[in-house]
Formats: structure tokens, sequence, C-alpha cells
């Protein structure tokens, strides 16, 4: 709706974007059409156009439902300022409702108008308005930029009249057919007669308010011959008033007289569509059709005649040539004419529309006629006993584009039948199979109907397992409804609508149905499956799905188990609802890949691994998709996600799928614990890489290996992500995004080669589960965890490498650490990080029970022991400290508080050389080993030997083999290396735990 008034007041094309991105952000939130709300900021931009201006708003309400338009934008309508609002609700003549109803949706209206049966027929304001109507809808369409309006008013017309006398059993079904009605009757033509007369069909559609139901009498006359009724437009009322009309007529049966088989003696001549439409009677007491009935009706070009019986083998309507559409219903053969004469029929070569309802009219297809049926478009077949038409269908009809096989029951081998029918429908748009509860498999030969758009397998109770090897690529619309075919169709390629689709199964069936395969099918977007109990597999890999909805698309799986979509390029979200199919609780592998192409290894999951209800594995281009996974985790919050397995990866390069922590086990003690530095990154990110090259295998080149296992709860961020500040935000309105499936569900993450400035998730959410952390290659990232960051009760370890902007690991600010907060932490790893001043403040709670391999660097917080300044943090089992490549490090701890470390057994320091102070270590313990160069051990500070902190406490200094030159002061390598590092700490790896002294 602000859409269309932006894009009528001719607002900034800034404003256009700004209803773009709201609109894709309510597609990632799976939000319907119909119920996304107004934008605040579009609002106040149409509040703004409109500011000191008088205006008058022309606003057609579709519906009947009241709609505030102030919350769109417009200011309050009132006379005192000058702006004033035309109203209309529905169109004109429609709605269920009286006018007293409609008034009182509407009570501060100034003004209310409605028409009456005078309105309409004394004043003739009936055709004038669907004529303006006809205008608008040509408008809407670019395939009626050249139709005359009055072939629309024409088909209004047509419409009409069907709605008013059509009998109640087949009001709904011959009305749906009103677009196939139009273009046969020759009111639509052109090459572009279907599309026409299918848009048209959306367009017209005729629910009368109790007012205008008055002008029937009208509209229609009738005359009555014995126990029928023929109603037609009456000829005067539009003569008079100068409006053309469609030649029609309704024969229908006249309640005041029992009805006799003979009634119906003639037929008007100049008719172009009848229709014989008597009450549903029984076989005994059908209307008897003279063989020569329509000889006179040459310009007849739809016939539908229902409940009676005639020749099949010469029928009533042989003789009309201009016949376009013929509909048989619950018709029977009176056997009056056994023997075919080939040379009357040439009235099928005019055909486009032959339904056989309940029909067995098998003659028209016998070999001596069938060939001359070369431009049939359409043929629907309903009944029992339809499959009996298949065999003589093979080798002919090589041009239909629609078929429809319907409730086909007795057929044990119907799709070996439909096999040799599909030979050669190479132009074959729509199959409907509904109802052919007999047919195991789908057909083989279904692949070669390369054209085909629309499958419809609706109460197909029989068929197995649905695999994509079978279907044509081009499909694009599957519908399998367990509750049965639909109650009706229209004549375009599209699945039926709802409303068209029965509303309950009587009788629940066994549908042995498993497995459903779509793999590959690019073009699919539309989807319908209900009430198959026993789904257990539905595979939407590589299909053009924008939104699967669990509340419209799929509803009624129960045992839905796998879900695969891999592929799925426009996938936005996934819609899992709250009513319909409820199938969260009972999923236990769910697969995405929105990467263009399907041909990726699928995950290694075990199935025989029980430890887990769910498992997911993602692998999303777009962040806002996460959105989609947190409903069937967050079903399982009452067991603290543990039984779910989870492995997110949101970028365009991730290549394959990461193992899970039980599939490495084995492999983790294959693992080196050292690694070569230069192996371990794909690219050079030190400024020492050319010094690397050349001391060869040195120890101090010895660094530990990042973790690369991830754990059962697993996100990976990577280059190619795509909106992903938004999606760190743990404010987020919904809290249902990314932040919050990293924050409260992640057990192991890393982020990596992404340029993002956001920080990791805060907030609301506790970094309840998190165990190891890696970040590394992130240029912009400055803070990784902010202030209101908070739990981290399991972690364990820490990588961070390749931080160039990265100021601190956590925040200083007043936070809520409980005493569990890093009471697990044994593995710190900082590299590479030039900027940084500090990783954690010195004092949480469980700090004196802080584990080792800690790359740290420690300052004072708001929130320490004072006792700290005076005797200092004893690191009691502190063995191990590697530091490189720091050349802005001067001390290991703040000049705030002394480190002791009576424990520590090696010391390894390379590249830092602005280091003044080590820790001090005590006289009794032995005397640590240290690597040092030579230039860093000689400008090293001391307390003295009572301190604890002397020279003569370590053991002599192993120094490398590689010393750096002299170079002056604001030389090229200390400006690259000059970030503002004073008095901060880096501890690269320490290992061994230690706890409380």
């Amino acid at each position: 709706m602000q859409r269309a008034i932006a894009v009528e007041l001719n607002l900034d094309a800034s404003v256009i974007a700004i209803i773009d991105k709201a609109d894709e952000e309510d597609d990632f939130d799976g939000v319907d059409q119909g119920s996304r709300g107004e934008i605040m900021r579009v609002a106040e931009e149409i509040d703004r156009a409109f500011k000191d201006h008088r205006f008058m708003v022309v606003f057609h309400n579709g519906s009947g439902d009241y709609i505030d338009l102030n919350s769109f934008g417009f200011p309050s309508f009132t006379i005192f300022r000058g702006y004033f609002m035309l109203w209309t609700f529905r169109r004109r003549f429609q709605g269920s409702e009286g006018y007293p109803e409609m008034e009182n949706k509407v009570q501060n209206t100034h003004f209310f108008a409605y028409e009456t049966r005078y309105d309409i027929l004394g004043k003739r304001i009936l055709f004038p308005v669907l004529q303006n109507e006809a205008v608008a809808i040509a408008a809407k369409y670019p395939c009626m930029r050249e139709i005359n309006p009055e072939k629309i008013v024409d088909c209004c017309v047509y419409g009409l009249f069907l709605y008013l006398c059509l009998p109640e059993h087949l009001e709904n079904e011959w009305a749906a057919r009103a677009s196939a009605y139009w273009m046969c009757d020759g009111i639509i033509q052109g090459d572009q007669a279907w599309e026409i007369s299918s848009a048209l069909s959306k367009e017209i559609k005729w629910d009368l308010c109790p007012s205008v139901l008055e002008v029937r009498g009208i509209l229609i006359e009738s005359s009555s011959e014995n126990s029928t009724c023929c109603k037609r437009l009456n000829g005067t009322y539009f003569d008079e008033n100068g409006i053309s009309y469609p030649p029609m007529a309704i024969t229908t049966s006249n309640s005041k007289v029992p009805l006799t088989p003979h009634d119906i003696q003639t037929v008007s001549a100049d008719m172009s569509s009848y229709f014989l439409a008597p009450d549903e009677i029984s076989n005994d007491a059908l209307l008897v059709l003279a063989d020569g009935l329509f000889d006179q009706s040459t310009n007849l070009r739809v016939l539908q005649l229902s409940h009676c019986s005639f020749s099949f083998a010469s029928p009533p309507f042989i003789a009309c040539q201009n016949l376009r559409f013929l509909g048989l219903h619950h018709c029977k053969d009176n056997e009056t004419t056994k023997q075919i004469d080939p040379r009357k029929w040439q009235f099928l070569h005019g055909l486009w529309v032959l339904d056989l309802i309940y029909t067995g009219w098998y003659q028209v297809f016998s070999k001596e006629i069938a060939h001359l049926i070369i431009n049939l478009r359409e043929l629907n077949i309903v009944g029992p006993e339809c499959w009996k038409y298949i065999p003589a269908l093979h080798e002919q009809l090589p041009d239909v584009q629609m078929l429809r096989i319907v409730k086909s029951m007795d057929q044990p081998n119907a799709s070996a039948y439909i096999d040799n029918y599909l030979m050669d429908k190479t132009k074959l748009e729509l199959l409907d199979m509904s109802g052919t509860r007999n047919m195991a498999r789908l057909p083989t030969n279904l692949s070669k109907a390369r054209s085909l758009q629309v499958l419809i397998l609706d109460g197909c109770d029989g068929l197995g397992n649905i695999v994509s090897d079978g279907l044509p690529h081009s499909l694009t619309s599957l519908s399998f409804d367990g509750y049965g075919p639909a109650t009706n169709w229209t004549s375009t390629v599209e699945l039926p609508t709802r409303d068209l689709r029965p509303s309950s199964v009587n009788i629940k069936k066994h549908i042995k149905t498993s497995t459903i395969s779509l793999k590959g099918c690019k073009g699919l977007g539309s989807l319908f499956i209900r009430e198959l109990p026993n789904l257990v597999e539905l595979d939407l890999s590589g299909t053009a799905i924008k939104i699967l909805d669990f509340t419209t698309m799929v509803l009624e799986v129960s045992s839905l188990k796998r879900l695969f979509l891999i592929g799925c390029e426009k996938l936005r979200s996934i819609k899992w609802g709250n009513s319909g199919s409820k199938i969260e609780p009972d999923l236990e592998l769910l697969c995405i890949d929105t990467r263009p192409g399907i041909e990726r290894p699928r995950p290694s999951f075990d199935k025989s691994n029980n430890n887990f209800k769910l498992q997911i594995h993602a692998v999303i281009e777009d962040a806002r998709l996460a959105r989609s996974l947190c409903d069937p985790i967050y079903s399982y919050h009452e067991g603290w996600y543990s039984d779910v397995s989870l492995s997110i990866h949101t970028s365009t390069l991730y290549d394959g799928f990461v193992q899970d922590e039980g599939a490495c086990k084995d492999k983790i003690g294959q693992i080196n614990d050292q690694v070569n530095l230069q192996q371990q990154q794909p690219f050079s990110v030190g400024q020492y890489h050319d010094v690397l090259s050349k001391v060869g295998d040195a120890p101090m080149q010895s660094f530990p290996h990042p973790p690369t296992t991830s754990l059962s709860r697993h996100i990976e961020i990577a280059r190619g992500s795509h909106n992903l500040e938004s999606e760190l935000d743990g404010n987020w309105q919904f809290h249902r995004n990314l932040a919050y499936l990293m924050g409260r569900v992640s057990e192991s993450l890393h982020v990596h080669d992404v340029l993002t400035t956001a920080s990791m998730p805060g907030g609301d959410w506790y970094w309840d589960y998190l165990r190891w952390c890696r970040m590394e290659r992130c240029p912009k990232m400055e803070t990784i965890f902010p202030t209101d960051a908070v739990g981290f009760f399991r972690l364990e370890t820490i990588w961070m490498a390749d931080l160039p902007m990265a100021r601190c690991i956590w925040s200083i600010g007043v936070r809520l650490f409980s005493n569990g907060s890093f009471e697990k932490l044994r593995h710190m790893h900082l590299r590479d990080c030039p900027r940084l001043k500090f990783v954690l403040p010195v004092w949480v709670p469980s700090f004196p029970r802080l584990c080792t391999h800690l790359c740290n660097i420690f300052v004072l917080d708001g929130h320490y022991p004072w006792r700290i300044t005076v005797d200092g943090v004893a690191f009691p089992r502190l063995s191990t400290i590697h530091l490189h490549d720091l050349p802005m490090l001067q001390q290991i701890c703040d000049v705030g508080f002394k480190m002791v470390a009576p424990a520590l057994e090696t010391i390894k320091i390379r590249g830092c050389w602005s280091l003044r102070r080590l820790p001090a270590v005590g006289e009794d313990g032995p005397k640590p080993a240290i690597e040092i160069e030579e230039d860093v051990w000689s400008a090293l500070e001391w307390d003295g030997v009572e301190a604890g902190h002397h020279p003569s406490l370590f053991q002599a200094p192993l120094h490398s083999r590689y010393y750096k030159k002299k170079l002056p002061r604001g030389s090229a390598i200390r400006l690259i290396r000059a970030p503002s590092l004073f008095a901060c700490l880096l501890i690269l790896l320490v290992k061994h735990s230690f706890s409380a002294s």
C-alpha cells in the first residue's frame, strides 16, 4: 500500500529503496504479503509530502474491512483542514454484506452513499461502471493494452449471467471454467487469448450484494418448456441501453413440473454458448437429446451438457462446425446409432477444450476419427474408468497442453498406460493425475514431457516415492494433496487455489509415499503438499523456492525427518508456523546450502548416532536466513540444546562439510601439537615472514595448532557473508537471528576474512555454551566482545590472529560476570594484533582459577581486590610463555600490579623489541629456561633478588640465530608498528592450567 502511495506521489527513489529493503526483510522473516506492517520512515515521507497542501484521496478498498490510512502516512482527514477522502468498498455491486453493515465500519464518515435496485436499473449505472472497470483492468496487464475494453465488459456480463442462472450444484464447477468460455466463445481472440483469459479470471469474480440480486428479473428472461426452463439475457433491456451482449442460454429444471425424458426439442439457432444444466437425477430419468437437436446452431462455440443421454456414435452436436468447447457431464449413450460415419465428425477439427466428466464417450478416440482432433489444447477426463481412454491416446493429440486424468481408481497398472501416452507429448504444460489411486509410481516417460510446468498428484494414495530422476527440469509447480482431488479447476496452467481444494478428509487413507525428491527442478517455485503421514524425506535441492511455508505449502506431514534445500539460491525463509504441520519436534536432519549448484557433498552425519534428535547443516550466503533456523532449534530448549547438532557457515567460499566432533576424534591424536607458522596461514600476514624464511627450523618457530575440530554446535562466518552486521546485533527486535544462535547455542565459533566492523553479539544473550572461539583476518574489527557480552562459563580456547584494528578482546565496563565466567579457560592465542591494548579485564570472579595456555593481556578494571596492587597476582601453575612478533610490547602485566609465576619453566620470546619486564619467579623453584634475542635480554629491567625478580633466577638465555639490525629511531619498520600500545600485555601461549594460589 505504501509503495503505491509513494509511486503516486512521485517520492524520491530513496523512499522506494526503503520499501524494497523492508520487503526483503519481511521475506527473510517469513511475513505474508497481506500481513506486512507499515514503515514509519516511509509514513513520515508521505506525511511530509502532504504537509501544507490541500488534497483529496480517492481510495478504492478492494476488501470489506476498514483500513486506517493514517498509519500509512496520511494526515488526519477533516473538513477543517481541507483534507478529503473518497472511499469505496470492494468493486461496485459486490459483497455479501448489506449496506448498513458497511456503514457501521466507517462511522466517522461525513457522507455515505450506496446503490439501490432503482439506482442500478432506473438510473442505468451498471454498464457505465463495468465499462470504467474494464478500462482499469486493461491498464493493469501489458497483454491487454491492445484489447477493446468492450470485450472485457462482455466477459463481465458472461460471468454475471453464469452467476445468476447456473443451478447450485454446478455453479462453482462451471463458473470456474469461465476463462475457457470467453476464449472459446470468441470474445477474447488473438495470439494472447489464453493469457488474457487467464488474467481476466482473476479479476472478474461475482459476489453480489443483496440489493443487486434483485435485478435478476430485469437482466434475465426465462421461458419454460414442459419440465425445463431456458434462461437468457434480456435482449430488450440490453438493446434499449445500446449494450452488446453474448448470445447465450442456460436450460435448467423447472421445479414446478416433473422432468420427463423428451422435454428438450429445440435450441435457438443464434446461440454461441449453450448450457444444459438440469438438476441431478437418476439415470432412469435422464433428458434425451434428439440426434439433430443442434443442427441449426451453426454459431455454437461453447456447449456444456449435463445429465442427459444421446447417441455417442452420432451426437446431436455433430453438425456444429464452429464448436470450440465441449463439456459432457454425467452423460450416457442411448445407443440409438451404432455405426460411426467419420465424414460427419469434422467438427473435431476446431475443438480446443474437451471435458469428459463421468462420461464414457470412448468413440471420440476411436481409430476412425481420433486423427481429426488436431487443435485440442485441453483435455479433462474424470471418472473411475477414465484410464480406458489412455491407450487410444497413444500417438494422438501431439499438441495438447493441459491433460487431466482424474479419479481413475480401477486400473491396477495406471503408470504403464500413461507411460505410452507421454512418449510424444512435448508441448504438455499441465498434467493432473489426481485420484489415480492405483498408480504405484510416476510414469517413466514423464521426463520426456519437456514443456511440463505443473504436475498435480492430489489423492494418488498408492504412489510410492517421487524422485526427480523421472521429472522434467521444466517443472515449476507440484501438488500432492492427501485430502484428494480439487473439487473444481480453471483453464490456467497453475495449481488449484485453496478455495478449490477439499477442506477436510472424510476417510483417513494409507498414503505410502515416504520420499519426495524434486532435486534439480530449477524452476520449481510453487508447491502444495498435505496429509502425507508417511513422508519422511523432502528434497527441494536446486529448486527456485523462495519462502518454504509449513503453514500454506507443506502441511500435515507429521513423520517428516529429513529436509534438504541444497543449491536453493533464492531461498529467503522457512516459515515453520504454529499450526498445520508442527514438524519441528520431529525433524531430525535439515540441510541448507544457498550457493549455486546442487552437486555438493552431503553431510557425513551418522544415522546410527542417536545422541542428537536434530542435526542442522547450513551454508548460507545471506546471514538473515539464519533466522529460519531458530524455531526448530528453540523447540529443543528444554533439553538445553544438548539434543541439537548444528553446523552453520555464512560464506560463499565454504568448500565441503565440516565433520562433527565425533567424526574427528580418531584424527585428533594424529595431529602434531605444533605446526609451522607459515603452513598454518594461507597467505603471509606478519611483518617478519622474511625472518621465518631464513631461520629454518629454529626452536622459536614452533607454535600450537589452531582449533580445527568443530564441536557439535559450530558456526563459521567467512568472506562472502551478506548482511552480517545487522545479524550480529544481539538486541535485534525479535531475538531470533544469527546473534541468538551464536550467543545461546554455539559451542565453537570461527570468524575469518570478513570486513565487518561489528562486534560479536552482546545484549540479552549469555554465551552459555561456547567452548572455543577462533577469529582471524578481520581487518576492520576493533572490539571482539562488547561490554554486555557475558557468560563464557564453558570457554576453553581463544585464538585471535591478524586483527590489525582490534584494540581489545573484551571491552572494559560494568558487566555482570558471574562466578563461573572464564573458569574453564585454558588456552588463549593472540598473534599479529598490533593495536591491541588489552584482552580481558583483570578481575572477574573466576580470575584466580584462570587456566593456562592463556594468551592474554591483563589490565586493571573497575572491580578488583585492592591487595592486588601490593601482593600482585599469582599464577601458581603457569609453566610456559610464548611471545612472538610484538614490537611495541613493554611488559607482560599492567603497571598497576605484579605478576608472580613460581612454576614458570619456559619462556620463548621473539620480535618483542620493546619488552622491559618479565614475571617474578621466586628463589626456591628450578630456574626457567629462556629463549630471547640478546638485545632484548640486555634491555630488561629487574626488581632484585629479594623480589624474586633477577637474571640469576633464570637459566642462561638461548639467543636466536637471527638478530635484527640496528635501526635509527623513526625508521620505516618502527613507523609500521607504532600504534599506541604502551603498557600492554600479550601472552601468546600458556601451557598447563593454573589455579588459585
